[in-house]
């Protein structure tokens, strides 16, 4: 099943957008990004199509999102090898935020290797309806690209965790 936006007009009244993302909307389309690192658009669309995805946001600012770097290097080492796809996007916070040599050093130093996405324009913060611009937010998505969950901030963490271990049974894989 293809990754694609979608149109609700329960989400917009003149204009304005009057509900966050819930369980069970589709994966919205990743365009938009004023850069990629680790990867390209069209590769990480071929590679996620039909497989459990998760989209994390976070920003070279957010202190949260780089002490939470290392738990989920965890959930992704134990969750890749099932068939669950990761996305990154980095969505800056202020302006310094869009320096993409300080995003590509950060990326570096906290060894980001999934697919990195960055939204200066807030594109992508937008079509997943990230209205608060929260970070670190958690998207989980299943193979047919619809909303699991959602976590936010500090303890997004262990919501997504929570998720990730109803989505992927104890040593099953997801279907490809």
């Amino acid at each position: 099943m293809p990754v694609h936006s979608i149109y609700d007009p329960r989400l917009t009244f003149y204009g304005v957008k009057t509900m966050p993302m819930r369980i069970g909307d589709a994966m919205p389309a990743l365009d938009g990004a004023t850069a990629w690192f680790n990867g390209s658009h069209e590769e990480t669309i071929k590679d996620i199509l039909g497989k459990p995805t998760l989209v994390h946001f976070w920003a070279v600012s957010c202190g949260i999102c780089k002490e939470k770097i290392p738990q989920l290097k965890d959930l992704i080492a134990k969750y890749s090898p099932q068939g669950m796809q990761t996305v990154a996007v980095h969505m800056p916070r202020y302006e310094a935020d869009t320096d993409l040599d300080m995003v590509n050093e950060t990326i570096t130093s906290h060894d980001i290797t999934e697919p990195t996405a960055v939204d200066n324009g807030h594109t992508l913060k937008d079509a997943f309806q990230n209205e608060q611009g929260w970070v670190p937010v958690y998207y989980l998505f299943d193979a047919e690209g619809k909303l699991k969950t959602r976590a936010a901030g500090e303890f997004g963490i262990s919501v997504l965790t929570t998720a990730l271990e109803k989505m992927f049974p104890a040593g099953e894989s997801a279907a490809a």
